[in-house]
This record gives structure tokens, sequence and C-alpha cells, in this order.
């Protein structure tokens, strides 16, 4: 049974993975780690990793970029993989990150569900045969009312995948409405929808003479990263210092 440091435990994301835990034979959650001590838990909760003594496999983290520092000092010093989930990071603390993962594995990824990242490979496979070919590309995120950043960083990420598969060859087009010119050919438009209590859609359209092809992928509910990070917590302890992402998770379960 792997066991776990929840880094966050009672905030949104904490909550449903203790409670995807609960639910999994392969792993548990040994100890909780937040400020806010009001969510009755049946683990320990600590108010910050550096005083947790709870020994674990793995740590998963969903808590705010303030918190960050401090877990990865711990996870650096007891050298326990950590499956780094909170966005936002500075230039600083990026590259603090691929300091730690000389010392001990860390797992990061823009977007936490196995849906997205198996994604990501479709595309990039799609690109490279519909780019040439003189398809356009072009990418809508749908997103709440809440969310302050657009475009998603999942939206940029599915833009990066398919970059890279084309040789880096292509710029991000996210406002026509600036400049009054034809679509350039060696472009990827990334448009931003805000609106309700959307969690999460993501469409990319491939245009090409006369015939349309389209991926989308429509998370339902906050469940859906939870379960990513999960299995990467079970895919990461054990494993060897090193910087890894969810396109390990998914070609080792292949």
């Amino acid at each position: 049974m792997i066991k776990a440091i929840m880094h966050g435990c009672n905030g949104k994301m904490g909550r449903v993975i203790t409670e995807i835990c609960r639910e999994d034979d392969g792993i548990e959650i040994a100890a909780g780690v937040d400020v806010y001590d009001g969510i009755p838990n049946d683990y320990p909760v600590f108010p910050n990793i550096s005083v947790c003594d709870v020994k674990a496999d793995v740590i998963i983290d969903f808590s705010n970029a303030k918190a960050v520092d401090d877990l990865l000092v711990y996870s650096a010093d007891k050298q326990i993989p950590v499956v780094l989930c909170t966005t936002g990071l500075s230039e600083a603390q990026l590259a603090q990150v691929k300091q730690v993962s000389e010392k001990t594995a860390v797992l990061k990824s823009a977007n936490m569900s196995l849906g997205i990242n198996m994604l990501m490979e479709l595309l990039k496979q799609a690109a490279a045969t519909l780019a040439p070919a003189g398809f356009d590309m072009e990418i809508v995120e749908k997103h709440h009312n809440q969310k302050v950043d657009a475009p998603s960083g999942t939206a940029l990420a599915l833009a990066d995948s398919m970059n890279g598969a084309l040789g880096n060859a292509y710029t991000y087009q996210y406002d026509r409405t600036r400049e009054r010119k034809k679509r350039d050919k060696y472009e990827i438009g990334i448009s931003a929808v805000r609106g309700g209590s959307i969690v999460g859609e993501h469409e990319v359209i491939f245009a090409g003479l006369d015939e349309v092809i389209e991926f989308r992928h429509t998370a339902y509910s906050r469940s859906v990263f939870g379960k990513g990070a999960v299995e990467a917590a079970k895919f990461l302890a054990g494993k060897p210092a090193g910087l890894y992402d969810m396109s390990d998770v998914i070609r080792a379960a292949r």
C-alpha cells in the first residue's frame, strides 16, 4: 500500500483526492497538510509540511504557490517524490523544481486529467499529418466565470503539443480584432470563453478544404483532475530522481 501526504488536504481538490484514495486499494492518505483545520479527517493534519513527521512514499500537492517553497525543501530533504499540481509558480520556483528533481522524483503537468494528456499525444500525430496537408488549427477553451487567466494553461499545453510536433514553426494568435488580414498559414488560433460554472472544455479544430476534424475534451467535475493526480502518485512512488510529467504515466499504463 502506497502511503501519501496530501498537501492542501482541506482545499477543494484535497477533499476530492481524499475521497478517491478512500476507494482505492493501492494508495492511502497517511497525513495531510493545511493551514485550515476546521474539517475532520481520518488522518493527522499538520499546519506546515516542515513539521510533518509521518513517513510516506509520495506527496500529492494541490495547495498554492506560497506553500510550494517549503514543500520543495521538505521533498528534497526527505527525498520523497512529489506530484506537483499547484499552478502559477514563479520563474524562481520553477528553477527550484528543476533543482529538487535532481534529488528526488518530481512530476509536474499543466493538467492532471488523464484524458487531456492522452489528447496531447493524439494531437501530436494529428498535427504532424494534417498541418502539412494545409489544415488550419484552432483551439477554443471554455471555463467558469471565476477563472481569471486566459487562455488556460491547458489550452497552451495543447497548442505546444501540436507546435512541438511541427518543429515549433507556428505562432499563437489570441485576438483577431487588432488587425484586418487573412489568417496566417503558420499560426494556431486560441480563443477563450468564460461563463457560468463550466469546469473545463477544450476543443481543437483542424479545418481543411471541405472537411473539418474536431477533438474535444469536457471535464464535468474536479474528480477527473483528482483521479489523474492519484494515478500519478502511484506511478511516481519509488521512481528515481528526475522530472516527470503525465505522459510518463500514460506510457507506463500501456
